[in-house]
């Protein structure tokens, strides 16, 4: 699922649930809350980005030690 589609799922199962509990959700807070989970979003992308870039230039440095022990 792209991360336009997930938030846009998230904020609409949250609205239900509120809707079920008798409450209504006007429709400028329920775009609010879109942008909020498409903000955690986000940064839960660029974390793992950040994460998987360090872990390839450690592999990386893993490499030219292995190609330079062996030269």
């Amino acid at each position: 699922m792209h991360q336009n589609e997930h938030d846009q799922a998230m904020t609409e199962r949250f609205r239900e649930l509120v809707e079920q509990s008798g409450d209504s959700l006007p429709d400028n807070h329920n775009d609010e809350l879109r942008l909020i989970i498409e903000a955690g979003l986000d940064t839960a992308l660029a974390e793992t980005m950040k994460d998987i870039a360090g872990k390839l230039t450690d592999m990386a440095h893993d490499i030219q030690h292995d190609a330079d022990f062996f030269d």
